[in-house]
């Protein structure tokens, strides 16, 4: 008789345990050309950093903030800037800013701008 393996599903969330290894995530995921995997970056440094606490200080609702976070959500900008300026997660972006390589976007004070390539 064969046994049937089953695996845990990945919970990056449960990894993210520091700024470092925050910020150096959300660095992969901004170098990516594709927007959503920054969205669930997003989500995951959310959720490691407590989803409700982010909801709080970013004045959006928990239940909003986990669907608005989720795969294949398209969430505005606004929801995308009021969840980086909080400061759970701002603390991890200020430190993207300061010494990233991620190109050709750069977060400063939880805007995007386009950087010249030299």
């Amino acid at each position: 008789m064969k046994r049937k393996t089953t695996y845990k599903a990945f919970d990056a969330a449960a990894y993210l345990d520091n700024d470092a290894v925050i910020t150096e995530y959300l660095s992969a995921a901004a170098e990516d050309s594709t927007p959503d995997v920054f969205v669930a970056a997003l989500g995951d440094v959310a959720k490691a950093r407590g989803m409700a606490q982010i909801a709080k200080d970013s004045g959006l609702g928990r239940e909003s903030l986990y669907k608005a976070l989720s795969a294949g959500a398209h969430p505005r900008f606004e929801t995308i800037n009021s969840v980086s300026c909080t400061p759970l997660v701002w603390s991890s972006l200020s430190l993207l800013s300061n010494g990233s390589s991620a190109k050709p976007n750069r977060f400063i004070k939880g805007k995007i701008r386009r950087t010249e390539a030299k």
